[in-house]
């Protein structure tokens, strides 16, 4: 990449990427992960039910896919710095907000505050960071920064249901706040020191409406956004599904907790394809294992064993889907405004990953059952693949 900083200290990039990789885990566990945990007592107390708390959750995550977009080109203007200290703040003032929401309409605008600090403290802007600063050597690091995230279920549910227990909900997403102010803010400010380019003095590249206003760009775009639809569904799916299928409801929390473990492993497998493959045959490739999937989601009757191997599949197919996402654009198309770039390809996908939990439950009512919805949803994934070929 022509606009990589090359005279960036490998000391400093090292400092930046554990800084990042800590900061996600506390991120994604924070604004991601504790809801879930929390919304049985967050409804027991106020009377809320839990649809509608999943709801405000939803519109929190279409407002970050919105406010990536503006995002994207505060990143390629000011650097990642500015941005993710910026949104720790942010990210303490929503969960106050959070905490202290006396009512419905309160409780909504407070996740809708989350949602623009989810677009300034998850994956997008750490993408971006490391993809200017490492340039063609971006593989590794996405890759470790994506590891490291994907702890983050594993640390803040157990966390979050302890928390919950002894001090309540609310004191839950204070405690949140403080650790943001107390750990990500200077984490951010103090680690994210690498030289960012001056906007002003970038070399030419490809226009960033030039590229989207590509069929390529749009085909891949919309690929990755209906393999995110069925992906993302399906996590909401296993559980009800496998205790259908015979598995006790604590075995089927078992083949949840497998997805997770296979999303690791699916990156791992990913960052180990040859980067000298096409872009193009690495998604395809992907996003057809997804389908394949979901297929087998839907369609395998047992034994408890073989649900346990689909479940960790599956989790495969999701791990190696982020590297996709977090790859797709710099793969593709060399411009020095990345940041905007990719937060214009990502606003649908991350739209997608809001309503496909809520949409899941409803498209399976809709058509008579999970198995149903499911190959429903494999054949969005294999629309997706044979859109990716086409890339």
């Amino acid at each position: 990449m022509m606009w990589a900083v090359s005279t960036i200290g490998e000391r400093h990039l090292r400092r930046a990427l554990v800084g990042m990789c800590g900061t996600q885990v506390i991120s994604w566990g924070a604004l991601y992960y504790a809801l879930p945990v929390a919304t049985a007592q967050i409804a027991g107390t106020t009377g809320w039910t839990p649809s509608t708390i999943t709801l405000a959750f939803s519109a929190g995550l279409l407002v970050a896919a919105g406010a990536g977009i503006p995002l994207g080109r505060m990143i390629d203007r000011y650097g990642p710095r500015l941005v993710m200290t910026a949104g720790s703040v942010l990210a303490a003032v929503a969960l106050v907000l959070v905490a202290t929401a006396p009512s419905r309409p309160l409780f909504f605008l407070a996740w809708g505050v989350v949602g623009v600090a989810q677009a300034m403290q998850l994956y997008p802007p750490a993408f971006a960071a490391i993809t200017i600063w490492y340039g063609d050597r971006r593989a590794r690091p996405l890759t470790i920064v994506t590891l490291v995230g994907g702890l983050a279920s594993t640390v803040f549910a157990p966390l979050t249901a302890l928390l919950v227990d002894q001090v309540g909900w609310r004191a839950s997403y204070l405690v949140y706040a403080a650790v943001f102010v107390v750990v990500n803010l200077p984490v951010h400010w103090l680690l994210l020191t690498p030289a960012w380019p001056d906007h002003r003095t970038r070399p030419a590249a490809t226009p960033v409406r030039h590229v989207t206003r590509s069929a390529r760009f749009r085909l891949l775009q919309t690929a990755m956004t209906l393999a995110a639809l069925g992906l993302y569904a399906s996590a909401i799916v296993v559980v009800p599904l496998f205790v259908e299928r015979g598995l006790s409801h604590a075995l089927a929390a078992v083949a949840l907790g497998l997805v997770g473990a296979g999303q690791v492993l699916g990156r791992l497998v990913f960052a180990a394809v040859p980067r000298s493959s096409a872009p193009a045959a690495r998604t395809t490739g992907v996003l057809a294992a997804s389908c394949a999937a979901l297929v087998l989601l839907a369609l395998l009757p047992g034994p408890a064993g073989a649900l346990l191997a689909v479940a960790v599949i599956l989790g495969m197919a999701r791990g190696a889907f982020t590297l996709v996402q977090a790859t797709a654009v710099a793969d593709r198309w060399l411009t020095a405004r990345f940041g905007a770039l990719n937060g214009l390809f990502n606003a649908p996908i991350t739209a997608a990953t809001a309503i496909a939990p809520g949409g899941a439950i409803v498209l399976a009512e809709r058509v008579g059952g999970y198995a149903t919805a499911l190959i429903l949803l494999a054949v969005l994934a294999g629309i997706a693949a044979v859109l990716a070929a086409l890339t």
